[in-house]
């Protein structure tokens, strides 16, 4: 009998398939390891910036708004001022910028205590002198004694309002998730605020970290707003303070407002 015409052996064809079968398995196998480590792989090249360690950010831009907000003061007038002359508190801010920026002029990425007592003492300085000139003009204003002219009025209003935008969004810059360096190294994971590209990492490059800039911005539709728009607070600080900030813009706004329309009327 030819072998084309030979019977198939039923054990013969069982033992092939199973062959086949534990074949086809391994491979699938092999493969299936193959694809996690390459996704692994390639989640771990796209993590996200805010997620771990990184060279910190520039200063110059922190530098060039805090002097704004120094320079501000000079328009307010002297009679609003926490302390007279009116130089020597801008003098001493100015002391403070310039030894922060001479300290670490290049990147914020280097733990220093004291360099980051003299940032929080800067802010609070400029942070106070604001708080008393708001306090100072809306008791002017309700005693009658302040607001004689809408164009001084409203400059020194803006200047208060915008002084108010640029220091809480120092604060908000100086606490969140521990502060510049904090972010920088990487030692919190638990961010203060979530901003869109933290909710959707898709639509940001993998080297997006949020930096003074975004926090300014934060604090501004904050004051324009009076309620978060898309930056959401997180802890209870950072709603508190988000809270202390839309009253005083609130307060500034509205004061000024309707004392500039009645002098215009």
């Amino acid at each position: 009998m030819s072998e084309e015409t030979k019977p198939v052996d039923p054990a013969s064809l069982h033992r092939r398939l199973d062959e086949l079968e534990h074949a086809v398995a391994q491979r699938v196998e092999q493969t299936c390891a193959a694809f996690f480590q390459t996704a692994g792989r390639t989640a771990g090249q796209v993590r996200p910036a805010w997620q771990r360690r990184t060279r910190g950010e520039r200063r110059w831009q922190v530098a060039a708004c805090t002097a704004v907000a120094i320079g501000l003061q000079v328009a307010v007038p002297g009679r609003l001022a926490v302390l007279r002359p009116v130089w020597i508190l801008i003098a001493l801010q100015a002391i403070l910028l310039v030894t922060l920026f001479l300290a670490n002029p290049h990147r914020i990425d280097r733990q220093s205590r004291v360099l980051r007592m003299l940032g929080l003492t800067l802010a609070a300085l400029i942070s106070f002198a604001n708080a008393w000139s708001v306090v100072s003009l809306a008791a002017g204003l309700v005693r009658g004694t302040e607001g004689g002219n809408a164009g001084p009025l409203l400059v020194t209003g803006g200047a208060i309002w915008l002084t108010n935008v640029i220091v809480f969004g120092l604060w908000y810059w100086e606490f969140d998730r521990g502060g510049p360096v904090a972010r920088a190294l990487g030692t919190r994971p638990y961010p203060d605020f979530q901003f869109v590209q933290m909710a959707s990492p898709e639509l940001a490059p993998p080297d997006w970290e949020p930096a003074f800039a975004d926090y300014l911005y934060l604090a501004f539709t904050n004051a324009a707003a009076f309620s978060p728009t898309d930056v959401m607070p997180l802890s209870r600080w950072a709603k508190l303070a988000m809270t202390v900030q839309s009253v005083v813009s609130i307060v500034t706004v509205a004061l000024i407002v309707a004392r500039s329309v009645n002098i215009l009327r």
